[in-house]
């Protein structure tokens, strides 16, 4: 019997093809440069030794398209809505390869990464396979379930194949088209207007995505925030004591006030005494709890604030890690380990490295904690950690290597005691008002030992104070302040904000938030060590415009449609509804706003105008 393989990257094809073949298999060129064909024998259960022929793809093999009755400039955008959709191979000598191999084979294996666009990218393969040879069924087709490239784990991916999911099929088409209809009418009708308007120059593309409007719109709105912000006064008293010849500051338990003459009240009943009372000494354990397991967005949040890594390129480094073995699937939306997960196996390839190794070796022999689990599971993937240990020397780039060693150690941490301190707070009485000081005392660092990117350390220790003890009020004073504004929106803020709001998935956030940066549609500023995202006038002039039409009950810069899509996507998943029914309501809700932004274009377009010309 003769099996196709065809893995979704030719990274995995290589490395899945030396697993099941033991190193023994002979390699084959395409017509693309970039894909092998490997050919080796492997034991299937059921099938016994089979010949196997391991290829690839390089992502998507094809897109959609317009008929040229529909193309640009031959009809008005808002026909796209209903126009005819076509099918175009966007790759042909990778397609051709597969229709190829399948000639000969009996069945058809899918290793595509498992997540919906990885089903999406196996059902376009196994159109190429039927093309070359008919009687391959989709109902016939294995398809593996693996999250890394650890040897036992594709050895078992191998032998217990799955079926494919035609319902995260069907998500991921409907999603693609709503997409597709969306983005082209709405980049058509704005870039036409604003080239009209000398806002955009002729070759300029002013592109609209629904992922993309949303993310746009966190970004101007915290600007907006930002801009407009009016600062207030408030006041606030402060006491310090001194004992044993040290300073301790007292803050006010009452906070601020905005009134001045309701503090200078309280301020004079408090200079009335010389002296204050400790009313309550209280000491108690505190704990600084190790991370939970890591997930997509998590990683690309920690890069972007530890390293001041973009999200993409976070992502794209651990995409290169796992393509080469050395950590799980990087795109996830699960913080837990499964029950049969066997953590000691990674600490044991981990006790060689001169950074880290010890702790993993500490683990070994006193013993670890089982990882804290989080509310997340997305049911295809584990969280992500480390599989093969490497020597971070011997990468090259440099991304790879902080994204490596920082994988490494959040896992080390996630399987450590928490760390433990002591922490006494004092509770001070001047007058008629109560003020408090704390002090901590870290007892015990356990996963900060190796967890290096977070810091917990002790305070200045309060000095020996007793409950009724009567003090010398050394200072107090009534100070005044005033309201500072919100600082402008940073990657990791934006990032969060898209994965509550769902705007995109796990795996796409960084490539809506690279996206708007190339169009040229945000900029990003440092100021000190932190940098921080600021709508560009072309930006903000877009967002304005869209906010100031009447769209009744929705919005093209708010994310509340793009999380209604999300939200029928997984219903699609789930079994609940259909592609036609989601397609269909979609389609309705935003042919409405085009419809509306049609008529409004030119005020849009003035507003563009009006705040370029404000920032030029």
């Amino acid at each position: 019997m003769k099996i196709l393989c065809v893995a979704e990257k030719p990274s995995i094809a290589k490395e899945v093809s030396k697993i099941l073949s033991g190193g023994r298999f002979t390699t084959r060129n395409s017509k693309n440069k970039y894909i092998k064909n490997y050919d080796f024998k492997f034991n299937f259960p059921n099938f016994g030794t089979c010949d196997v022929t391991m290829t690839s793809v390089v992502g998507h093999m094809t897109n959609l398209d317009f008929p040229p009755s529909f193309q640009w400039g031959k009809c008005v955008p808002g026909r796209l809505f209903d126009a005819d959709i076509i099918e175009k191979i966007t790759k042909p000598e990778v397609f051709e390869n597969i229709a190829k191999e399948a000639k000969n084979s009996h069945k058809l294996m899918i290793w595509t990464d498992c997540d919906r666009e990885g089903e999406f990218i196996g059902f376009e393969i196994f159109k190429a396979a039927s093309k070359g040879n008919c009687s391959i069924q989709v109902a016939d087709i294995w398809r593996s379930r693996f999250s890394h490239l650890e040897r036992n784990h594709i050895l078992s991916a191998a032998s217990n194949p799955i079926q494919l999911d035609m319902n995260a099929i069907n998500a991921v088409a409907c999603r693609m088209e709503v997409d597709f209809r969306v983005g082209t009418s709405f980049t058509r009708l704005l870039t036409d207007n604003l080239r009209q308007n000398r806002i955009i120059e002729k070759g300029e593309l002013a592109s609209y995505g629904t992922c993309q409007f949303p993310t746009l719109g966190f970004v101007v709105d915290r600007y907006k925030r930002v801009k407009n912000f009016i600062p207030e006064k408030f006041w606030y008293i402060s006491v310090e004591i001194r004992k044993q010849n040290q300073k301790t500051n007292f803050t006010w338990t009452k906070g601020r006030y905005f009134d001045r003459l309701y503090v200078a009240l309280l301020y004079q009943e408090c200079l009335n005494h010389d002296e204050g009372i400790i009313t309550k000494i209280e000491s108690k354990g505190t704990t600084n709890w190790r991370p939970l397991p890591l997930t997509t967005v998590e990683l690309q949040k920690d890069c972007s604030r530890i390293f001041k890594m973009s999200a993409k390129r976070a992502l794209d480094a651990a995409e290169k890690l796992y393509n080469k073995g050395f950590i799980s699937y990087p795109r996830t939306e699960t913080d837990k380990f499964p029950d049969s997960m066997d953590l000691r196996a990674v600490f044991e390839k981990q006790t060689g490295d001169v950074r880290w190794g010890p702790y993993a070796a500490k683990l070994l022999a006193e013993g670890h904690e089982r990882p804290r689990n989080g509310s997340h599971d997305d049911k295809a993937h584990p969280a992500i950690h480390p599989v093969n240990y490497v020597q971070i020397d011997s990468l090259t780039a440099i991304d790879e290597k902080k994204v490596y060693e920082y994988v490494v150690r959040r896992f080390l941490a996630c399987c450590s005691k928490d760390a433990v301190g002591s922490q006494t707070s004092a509770t001070l009485q001047w007058g008629s008002e109560t003020f408090t000081a704390t002090g901590l005392v870290v007892l015990e660092r356990n996963y900060l030992d190796v967890y290096i990117y977070k810091k917990w350390e002790s305070t200045k220790q309060l000095p020996l104070l007793s409950e009724g003890e009567r003090i010398k009020i050394w200072s107090g004073m009534m100070t005044e302040g005033k309201t500072s504004p919100p600082n402008h929106m940073t990657e990791p803020e934006l990032i969060a904000l898209m994965d509550a709001n769902g705007i995109g998935t796990d795996a796409t956030i960084a490539e809506h938030i690279e996206k708007i940066a190339n169009r040229g549609y945000i900029a990003k500023q440092k100021r000190g060590n932190t940098e921080f995202i600021v709508p560009s006038p072309l930006g903000m002039g877009l967002i304005e415009g869209f906010e100031q039409m009447d769209f009744e009950n929705i919005s093209l810069s708010k994310p509340f449609l793009r999380k209604l899509l999300e939200n029928s996507l997984q219903q699609i998943v789930d079994g609940q509804r259909s592609k036609d029914d989601v397609l269909s309501e979609v389609k309705q809700i935003y042919r409405q706003a085009y419809g509306i932004s049609s008529q409004n274009i030119t005020s849009l377009a003035q507003i563009c105008r009006t705040i370029m010309a404000e920032n030029q």
